[in-house]
């Protein structure tokens, strides 16, 4: 995934809840990265550890050139931005998250929460000491499920691309007009941010048009957070990618593409109708 954003390609995602059932059926998809949402699902430590191990799937790794999971599991964690919480992303990182989503960003001081959150502290001497981590240490969940040592997790879970080397995604949903204002000195003066999403539901909301994302208004708004990305290099997400939208939203830069599957009922559809004629 990280490396999909680093050479300018495109990722595709998708949330689901943490259910392992669920991450069972994500198994086997083409996905690049699923994001375990619980912000609107209950927050289920033992359930999303259990969705992070079911989304593993050993045939793929076996075939590949690299332990790391061939679906980088994300979690959106449930606290907002200015709620300044650290414990949800401690806890998935532990669990051997590869990023953490963080919705409602709306500040500097927010981000620089966001990715503090997500490293380890070190001397205030040492390269790349801001922002400054508060992540606790107890990695060794986060090291089996990553297929690493101890060791190797310390060198190699820093935030990306802060560190180039890094493997721990820090994506911020913007998902207000004061998020969209604060974005230019976010961006400018908090490093480690790797992807920014526009919370289009949200943003929808308090334009006073709720869920009409075509809107005049909230386009732009999602218009204003792709140039000011574009302009720094920072890859944005789009969280509703459908068949029909696709190629506008390729033409329009987004990178991070998040789509979710469609339910069908071919069969309940076409009985349903049969029955109906007959009766």
């Amino acid at each position: 995934m990280i490396s999909g954003l680093a050479e300018g390609r495109h990722v595709f995602a998708s949330f689901a809840a943490a259910d392992p059932s669920i991450a069972v059926e994500f198994s086997t998809t083409d996905y690049d990265a699923l994001v375990f949402e619980t912000e609107h699902k209950p927050w289920d430590a033992i359930a999303l550890r259990d969705s992070l191990q079911y989304l593993l799937n050993r045939r793929q790794i076996f075939g590949a050139d690299s332990l790391a999971a061939p679906i980088a599991p994300l979690v959106r964690v449930p606290t907002n931005g200015g709620e300044k919480a650290q414990w949800h992303a401690k806890q998935a990182l532990d669990l051997g998250a590869y990023g953490i989503v963080w919705p409602h960003v709306t500040s500097v001081r927010e981000a620089y929460n966001a990715v503090a959150a997500c490293r380890y502290p070190r001397l205030p001497d040492t390269p790349l000491y801001e922002p400054a981590g508060v992540r606790g240490d107890s990695p060794a969940a986060a090291a089996r499920y990553w297929g690493v040592s101890a060791k190797e997790y310390y060198a190699r879970s820093d935030v990306w691309p802060l560190d180039p080397d890094g493997e721990i995604l820090v994506a911020i949903m913007i998902e207000s007009r004061r998020g969209v204002e604060s974005l230019p000195d976010i961006l400018d003066q908090v490093p480690g941010i790797g992807l920014v999403i526009p919370g289009e539901g949200d943003l929808s909301q308090e334009l006073g048009v709720p869920r009409q994302y075509d809107h005049p208004r909230v386009a732009e708004s999602k218009r204003r957070i792709l140039e000011v990305c574009t302009e720094r290099g920072v890859a944005v997400g789009h969280p509703h990618v459908t068949a029909d939208n696709v190629k506008q939203v390729l033409d329009d830069g987004y990178r991070f593409l998040m789509t979710a599957p469609v339910r069908s009922y071919p069969g309940l559809e076409l009985g349903r109708t049969l029955t109906r004629s007959i009766s």
